[in-house]
């Protein structure tokens, strides 16, 4: 049974009170929710804001079932024309730095201001079903509530550093239902960073005091790529040991080449917890895109996303095509043991698979 207690919060459901007592949004739930529905009614319910359709929307994209991708090219084909409205946010840190409680801040005080905030939080799967095992909504309850938000976690699978297939498809769909702020919460497990930050518009970075110089020098080369570097946790008896970190990170920065972007990035401290000093961190990033839709970078960062994704797509088709033919599925299996006994290099192993695919 669903509950409701504040008319302004939806549940975790994404449903609001307002739908709970309006018929004809009922009907519109209850329509969306059908086991069979057509591309054409979750594409309308698209650009009518409807979550339930968006929700539907991105199971068939996440999907591998080829009627399901043939269903969801060409939702992505039609919602198409509707992107572009919004700021992208990239968000990455080592695991226990906070990323939950600092984007709930943040996407509370978004919607605060009348923002529409999508959160697509990329959770690690597990290993035995694939599912994801994180469940953000649980960790999200206040933002997960909010009428103007929406949070979808997604099991990272098999992808390279816990980055969801289907990230970029699921951020054309958000646009198109009309949320003008995406977020994306990566795993902070090393690799995935590089791949959101060729998705994103703008790219923070969390850290903490702390956390020891080695998991402090994995982020050397992420903190490159950063946009901003926020400390989080600066509160109560942590405060004097965040402002010395802030000072050292902010000298190592300045030693890092000009961005494209001719933006400067900027380290700065915050209690995501106790929602301090998210009102200046968001002020900054307005600052940012004002800067970069100024002197064009913004458009051109698109445009490079937009190539990275077609190039990402060939890669994938190609794994998915190889692994799936059937002489190929056969030889594989021969040429795993024969790899593993030492009588194949794998090298050898390897040329003589894609000889076969050829053909």
């Amino acid at each position: 049974m669903l509950k409701a207690n504040n008319p302004n919060k939806k549940s975790s459901q994404n449903i609001s009170l307002s739908e709970i007592t309006n018929p004809n949004a009922i009907a519109q739930i209850q329509h969306f929710r059908k086991k069979e529905i057509s591309t054409s009614e979750l594409v309308n319910g698209i650009l009518n804001q409807n979550r339930t359709a968006l929700s539907r929307a991105i199971t068939l994209i996440e999907s591998t079932h080829p009627t399901h991708i043939e269903k969801a090219n060409s939702i992505i084909k039609s919602c198409l024309p509707h992107v572009n409205q919004s700021v992208r946010i990239g968000i990455t840190g080592i695991p226990g730095v906070g990323k939950s409680t600092f984007i709930e801040a943040l996407g509370i005080h978004l919607t605060s201001l009348g923002k529409k905030v999508a959160v697509l939080a990329v959770d690690p799967s597990s290993a035995l079903s694939s599912g994801s095992i994180l469940g953000d909504k649980t960790r999200m309850e206040e933002l997960a509530q909010d009428a103007n938000a929406f949070i979808r976690p997604s099991p990272s699978g098999s992808n390279l550093g816990g980055v969801a297939r289907k990230t970029r498809e699921t951020i054309i769909l958000c646009e198109a239902t009309g949320f003008d702020t995406i977020i994306i919460e990566t795993v902070g497990v090393g690799q995935s960073e590089i791949a959101v930050h060729r998705m994103v518009d703008f790219f923070l970075l969390l850290q903490i005091t702390g956390a020891g110089d080695d998991l402090q020098g994995i982020k050397r080369g992420i903190m490159e790529m950063a946009d901003a570097v926020i400390i989080n946790k600066a509160d109560g008896e942590n405060s004097q040991n965040a402002q010395v970190l802030q000072a050292a990170i902010q000298k190592t920065i300045s030693l890092f080449p000009k961005k494209d972007s001719e933006w400067v990035p900027f380290v700065s401290c915050c209690s995501a917890l106790h929602k301090e000093g998210i009102t200046e961190i968001w002020q900054t990033l307005t600052s940012y895109f004002e800067t970069i839709k100024k002197n064009h970078f913004f458009e051109e960062n698109r445009k490079n996303q937009n190539l990275d994704w077609m190039y990402e797509t060939i890669n994938d088709e190609l794994l998915h095509q190889f692994y799936n033919q059937p002489a190929i599925i056969t030889q594989l299996e021969i040429n795993k043991k024969a790899v593993q006994n030492n009588e194949k290099s794998p090298f050898e192993a390897a040329l003589e698979l894609i000889r076969i695919y050829k053909k």
